[in-house]
């Protein structure tokens, strides 16, 4: 049975900066049980994504003087969210017309994904293609 909320665009993904990837890593396989599903340089830094079976949780380490790592501020914390969309091209002209701005990473040049701000504030949230976002299924 579909719902009608079924092919809306999801939320799957959080990024959070962090300072020591190892160590962060460690702790959230260690508490929780969240399983590795990648760990690789991409453009100006090194990301480490878990998952509880549901969403994927990146741990970035911002090379000095990233473009992007610096888009949220110096410190750590929340990078961006991520959802998940249909159509990443239809969804940043819809983001452009409603006033949000597109943030280009110039380390990433043709990635997939898209960051942005939304005007009013709330920090930064990345479009990407559907299932996109590394995740195990089933749990």
């Amino acid at each position: 049975m579909t719902r009608e909320t079924d092919n809306l665009p999801r939320i799957t993904h959080i990024a959070l900066k962090v300072s020591d990837i190892g160590r962060a890593a460690a702790f959230y396989r260690d508490v929780f049980g969240f399983q590795q599903t990648d760990l690789r340089r991409n453009g100006d830094h090194i990301s480490c994504h878990l998952t509880d079976g549901t969403m994927d949780l990146a741990l970035v380490e911002f090379d000095p003087g990233s473009v992007i790592g610096g888009a949220s501020g110096e410190d750590t914390g929340i990078h961006h969210f991520g959802i998940d969309v249909d159509d990443t091209a239809k969804f940043a002209e819809a983001i452009k017309r409603a006033g949000g701005e597109l943030i280009d990473d110039p380390s990433r040049p043709g990635a997939s994904t898209i960051k942005f701000r939304v005007p009013g504030g709330g920090g930064i949230a990345e479009i990407a293609p559907k299932d996109w976002h590394q995740r195990v299924e089933g749990s």
